[in-house]
């Protein structure tokens, strides 16, 4: 049987592959908008499974106790396990910063593409711009976060 936190950093990789293609294969081809928010939260979605990896195996081994709710939860990965896996403090705030884009682009009212930008319009008027470069960014922290967690499970 395989353990919960081998089964969620593979899903993790494989969601971070399929980004990985979508924003450097597909996306130039396509060039839509909502292929950038779906890349967006792609990534999202692999940082997650990625930390819940790496929050399940530290509760496997006792290091930790989790909590039901996800935030506090994340900051027990910050602050008792990020630096165990060689996560850096600008890692967590573009982890951060990534979440946050994507709260904000599940509660926008409206979004359209500029260029190779897309402008998220939040509930209260202000706008915010996503640039491919940012996503890519994002993409680059979740390889990095995904291969560090990788080397740490393999050493125990």
């Amino acid at each position: 049987m395989v353990e919960p936190f081998i089964e969620n950093l593979e899903e993790a990789e494989k969601t971070i592959r399929i980004a990985d293609h979508m924003i450097y294969v597909t996306y130039p081809l396509i060039k839509d908008k909502n292929l950038l928010l779906k890349i967006l939260i792609e990534t999202k979605k692999g940082i997650t499974e990625c930390i819940n990896s790496i929050l399940q195996y530290e509760y496997f081994y006792k290091r930790i106790n989790l909590r039901n709710d996800p935030k506090e939860n994340f900051k027990i990965f910050e602050d008792k396990c990020s630096e165990r896996y060689d996560i850096t403090k600008d890692e967590i705030k573009l982890i951060l910063e990534l979440f946050e884009l994507a709260k904000k682009h599940k509660e926008s009212p409206f979004e359209f593409a500029k260029g190779e930008k897309v402008v998220i319009f939040t509930e209260n008027s202000k706008t915010i711009t996503v640039t491919i470069e940012k996503i890519k960014i994002f993409l680059e922290v979740a390889k990095k976060i995904i291969k560090k967690t990788k080397l740490k499970l393999q050493k125990t």
